[in-house]
């Protein structure tokens, strides 16, 4: 059967690490006989360029019509001047909503090779071995309500921060489902403290899991407190779920428990259709077409498309099997200390799958 999958390589260094990815996600589908079929569709600023929106209507169809879609980086600084609305990030919000994905898988792992590019002592990063859920389609993101700026005097702005009950349970039991993979164990973080969104998180989270998922162990932290013991003791924790902007916050700092943004994958699933894949990191202009560009975060997202997206867990670990062996002989970009270029750096890889 083949499966197809719609790439958007989008903005600066993303069609650099979608083209390297894609020459690994060639010799998984060699090895293991995969049947993959592949469209290229405009997304982002590119998109912007050429038809004057960050997702256009094609796109969006052909993803609806997807297995799988991988997206590469968008925006950049030459879109610095365009309204909110007009501007390539929302065309990130534009997709979540039209495909449905509300939960944002962000794995962070210990990566021994890399340990000596942290700023941790030795030691401080054994075991850690976190999945953070993310709420990715409420929360203040999408709050409609008063939204915007005074455009007469420029005094002030205002943004909707909003939750259902319904878009929390669905979040906190795709957290449960985790945790009774991993460890048993769910950290939900809010700031109930002060936000009444909150408060409902933290009332429906308690009653979800207590109801639903008794077998796993529930915490409760506010997310000041997360911050500082995402770094004071990260091998604490197992499954973290919070709302949207918390989580799109922790997930940035607790890439820096991996030794680099640049390689950490993640997904964006919903309850059915097509999940989306990406690295975290950004577009990074400043070294776009300069062959600079880290391609890892890129294809540890392609082999979580594999294993989650279209259930070829062998190809998937094939693939982060030889990310880990290529880390370890030092065959990688600069920004992890190698001297390889982005290609060279994928083809290390996909000789190794």
């Amino acid at each position: 059967m083949t499966r197809q999958i719609v790439r958007m390589a989008g903005d600066g260094i993303g069609p650099e690490i979608m083209t390297a990815a894609g020459r690994v996600l060639d010799a998984a589908a060699e090895k293991f006989r995969l049947d993959l079929s592949f469209q290229d569709c405009l997304f982002g600023g590119v998109a912007v360029d050429e038809t004057g929106t960050p997702f256009p209507a094609e796109t969006e169809a052909a993803c609806k019509a997807a297995d799988a879609v991988l997206l590469g980086a968008v925006g950049g600084p030459q879109y610095d001047g365009l309204t909110a609305e007009q501007r390539p990030e929302k065309g990130l919000l534009a997709m979540r909503k039209a495909l449905g994905v509300y939960a944002n898988i962000r794995p962070v792992r210990n990566i021994p090779a890399l340990a000596g590019r942290t700023a941790f002592r030795d030691g401080h990063l054994d075991g850690v071995d976190i999945v953070v859920m993310r709420e990715l389609t409420g929360g203040i993101y999408f709050g409609a309500k008063d939204r915007g700026t005074d455009q007469e005097s420029g005094d002030w702005a205002s943004d909707e921060c909003r939750y259902t009950v319904p878009e929390i349970e669905r979040i906190v039991r795709r957290a449960g489902d985790m945790a009774r993979q991993r460890k048993g164990r769910v950290t939900s973080v809010d700031k109930s403290n002060v936000l009444m969104t909150s408060k409902l998180w933290r009332e429906v989270t308690s009653r979800v899991m207590a109801e639903e998922y008794a077998d796993v162990k529930l915490d409760h932290m506010l997310v000041d407190a997360m911050a500082m013991k995402l770094i004071s003791s990260p091998a604490d924790f197992d499954v973290i779920v919070t709302e949207n902007m918390f989580g799109d916050i922790l997930t940035d700092e607790a890439s820096m428990l991996a030794g680099s943004i640049g390689v950490l994958p993640s997904t964006s699933m919903g309850d059915g259709g097509p999940g989306v894949f990406e690295p975290i990191h950004g577009s990074a202009p400043d070294i776009a077409g300069q062959g600079k560009a880290n391609p890892i975060g890129m294809i540890a997202s392609v082999a979580m498309m594999l294993e989650t997206g279209l259930g070829e867990p062998e190809a998937a670990a094939a693939i982060n099997a030889a990310v880990d062996a290529a880390i370890e002989a030092g065959d990688v970009t600069g920004d992890l200390g190698g001297t390889l270029s982005t290609d060279e750096a994928a083809d290390a890889i996909a000789r190794r799958v």
